[in-house]
């Protein structure tokens, strides 16, 4: 049996919100949901962010996707999330630690977006995305292969009714071949992928990266990716499909350690925070931590040694150039790793001050964060939130001279804009939100 159209749907919901019965067998109290949700005002002007007018439909959850969306935030793009109602975006319950109800892990890449629950398995819910989507210039998704194009909503049929939609599918790995059904974790991938093969201790087991690289290194793709189709439409007038995928996305990333084994054979290992082709390249151990340094061409190495006491390595043959270096690796990495733990992380750091070769300290959290060059570049900002308070973001990365990002809107709460998109995009009455919100459709 057909559906009815978006049209019906409303003259259905019209009729509902309407009567003294909501047709559910219950008397439900209408003020909870006429209720004005706080918005955020915006001091930024419109037309200076480079993103200005460009409204983004996210249907992405947890990591790469979320973390796609919020950079086009940043740049001014009007981001839409889309949510489970009354679950939410997985990390919403990634915790602890919860910054009031909101867990510190969704905060951290959900800022400049409006959230409005919708759920996709409701035929309605399906015509709301469809909607929307013609009203908005991206998509972005991150489901298992098929699975939206079994609600209505893949890039063949979405790009009949919004042929100029950009949009942009995050897979595990990719949309042909025989994995493409199976869900994309980041840390099965950086194995699978060769990521894991070379992290860790030289005499020790393979270990995953500290942050999940694989996920943000997708997203990062994708956000450049989605800025190139933008051109694209800007000179045709088309959308298109993108198909990033984290398997794709960790295999281009293994640069040098590839080009290693498929140009010369050489099986890739692990070397802790050493250097497979360059000599000194890594931590020392100093009397109260660590200090990172490293020699990446002959003259760096010459200043290392004087400026640590060991001037007379210069001079030594086996350790002229970085082959030899590399050749002797054993015996230098010793007589560095001797003199380093003669002083302080501190000492050292001052002692290297000024110097031509790259040097700095393994820090952690909190030395990150009060790092004076991290202050300079101010990578720590405060947004203001309705329910959490005061929440520290670490900022953009990007500084751009004529066109400035902005932190517009905090991470938003479950369903916040629900009734301010639908107003604002589909021109819903109260009425009208208020019957969805009965029925479960939205939240």
């Amino acid at each position: 049996m057909p559906r009815p159209c978006f049209g019906h749907l409303l003259q259905h919901v019209r009729k509902c919100a309407l009567c003294s019965n909501n047709g559910h067998g219950s008397r439900l109290c209408r003020r909870q949901y006429l209720a004005k949700p706080r918005l955020y005002s915006t001091t930024v002007d419109e037309k200076d962010v480079p993103l200005n007018r460009v409204r983004v439909l996210d249907l992405s959850r947890v990591l790469a996707g979320p973390y796609c969306s919020m950079l086009l935030g940043d740049l001014g793009a009007e981001v839409i999330k889309i949510e489970k109602p009354g679950v939410g975006d997985d990390t919403r319950s990634w915790g602890p630690p919860f910054c009031g109800t909101e867990s510190a892990y969704f905060l951290s890449v959900n800022r400049n977006k409006k959230s409005i629950c919708v759920d996709l398995k409701r035929p309605e819910g399906q015509d709301i995305i469809k909607e929307l989507a013609k009203k908005s210039d991206v998509l972005i998704e991150n489901f298992v292969p098929g699975k939206l194009t079994d609600m209505g909503l893949g890039f063949e049929q979405m790009s009949r009714i919004a042929p100029h939609l950009v949009y942009c599918s995050i897979t595990g790995y990719g949309h042909g071949g025989p994995d493409a059904s199976r869900p994309g974790y980041d840390v099965i991938v950086a194995a699978t992928a060769g990521l894991t093969h070379i992290t860790g201790p030289e005499d020790g087991e393979p270990c995953k990266v500290g942050v999940a690289m694989t996920d943000l290194s997708t997203g990062l793709y994708a956000h450049g990716a989605i800025l190139a189709a933008l051109l694209h439409r800007r000179k045709t007038g088309r959308g298109q499909h993108i198909d990033c995928n984290l398997l794709s996305t960790q295999v281009a990333s293994l640069v040098n350690i590839a080009s290693n084994f498929l140009n010369a054979g050489q099986e890739a290992k692990r070397w802790g925070t050493a250097h497979a082709s360059i000599v000194p390249y890594q931590a020392f151990k100093t009397s109260d931590g660590y200090v990172l340094v490293g020699a990446g061409n002959d003259g760096q190495f010459v200043d290392l040694c004087k400026r640590v006491g060991l001037e007379e390595l210069t001079s030594v043959p086996d350790y002229k150039t970085n082959q030899k270096r590399v050749e002797n690796r054993v015996k230098l990495v010793a007589i560095f790793s001797d003199k380093f733990r003669s002083k302080s992380t501190s000492e050292w750091l001052d002692t290297l001050r000024g110097s031509h070769c790259p040097y700095g300290p393994i820090n952690n959290m909190a030395q990150v964060f009060s790092d004076p060059q991290v202050v300079n570049n101010e990578l720590l900002q405060e947004m203001t939130h309705p329910t959490a308070g005061t929440v520290r973001v670490a900022g953009p990365a990007v500084r751009y001279s004529e066109t400035p990002t902005v932190l517009k809107h905090p991470p938003p709460t479950l369903g916040q804009h629900t009734r301010e998109v639908l107003q604002s995009l589909l021109s819903l009455s109260d009425e009208e939100v208020i019957a969805l919100k009965i029925d479960g459709v939205v939240a």
